[in-house]
């Protein structure tokens, strides 16, 4: 499912207009963006999910075409884990 098509359901379910809806939908991801990105906070949504921030440690990385090694700086990524009730509509 595309963000187009979240914007179109929810416009469609609430029957509010559609660019009110991406409006929102915008500011939402810009906030989970700036949570985690800039003040490197958790986002936690019950029911949902949890959005956090993962470090990776530097490791040695090898290119097999060309049999070098690197070394790949340490970095944090986003991740998500879903919630317990979540996880067991799922299923």
């Amino acid at each position: 499912m595309t963000k187009a098509e979240i914007i179109n359901q929810i416009a469609e379910q609430t029957g509010v207009a559609k660019k009110d809806v991406a409006t929102t939908v915008e500011a939402f991801m810009e906030t989970i963006r700036i949570s985690l990105a800039e003040n490197k906070e958790a986002v936690y949504l019950r029911g949902f999910g949890t959005f956090g921030i993962k470090h990776r440690a530097k490791k040695t990385a090898r290119n097999i075409s060309k049999n070098t090694t690197m070394m790949l700086d340490a970095r944090d990524i986003p991740s998500f884990k879903p919630a317990k009730n979540f996880m067991e509509k799922m299923l």
